[in-house]
């Protein structure tokens, strides 16, 4: 059993018989005779819908276990994300909803590490900045233009703002969980 006042994000809980991954929490002591709130994001491990709600900080919410195995990305039919453990050659499917939008950034014969509760799949894990090369954009501006963003396209389809002076060619780093330009990355010589 845990506290509701002491959930963290990468925790899986049971409440009222469905059980959730915690995606953020927050703890909001209460004053004098007030007592404190946990707000908490979660995501239903069967469906993939999110939630959020607020649980008085001394309710005992069932903790569940999340194991994590590294496997190996094969290949996406839409719905599904296909992983094989390498070990024993074991496929596992998981909801692209439960990946989330990090989803076209996965790539075959690439390593990652799934979560899993009660031995079903509930989400991967990524890094949390990426490299990735911008397929087409419009031509960078030279002139002394400052914080101004422009649309890029990468190479698995996805758009993003970059800013004016990077070109089609281009590597950058990718911040995976705002899905926002970081830096540009500097060529390496060979």
């Amino acid at each position: 059993m845990v506290v509701a006042s002491q959930l963290r994000a990468g925790m899986a809980v049971r409440f009222e018989g469905q059980s959730y991954k915690v995606l953020a929490a927050e703890y909001h002591p209460g004053q004098g005779k007030m007592g404190g709130v946990a707000h908490v994001r979660l995501q239903n491990t069967a469906t993939g819908t999110f939630w959020e709600h607020s649980f008085r900080a001394d309710l005992k919410l069932e903790d569940l276990a999340v194991e994590k195995q590294s496997l190996e990305f094969l290949y996406e039919d839409g719905a599904q994300c296909c992983f094989m453990n390498p070990e024993n050659y074991e496929q596992t499917e998981v909801p692209a909803a439960m990946i989330g939008p990090q989803a076209p950034f996965l790539e075959a014969g690439k390593r990652i590490s799934v979560e899993f509760v009660e031995g079903r799949p509930i989400g991967a894990l990524f890094p949390d900045n990426i490299e990735v090369v911008i397929a087409d954009t419009a031509p960078p501006l030279h002139q002394q233009v400052d914080s101004t963003f422009k649309p890029a396209k990468l190479a698995n389809g996805v758009e993003i703002m970059v800013p004016q002076f990077i070109k089609t060619g281009d590597a950058i780093r990718l911040d995976l969980q705002t899905m926002k330009y970081m830096d540009r990355v500097k060529a390496r010589h060979a």
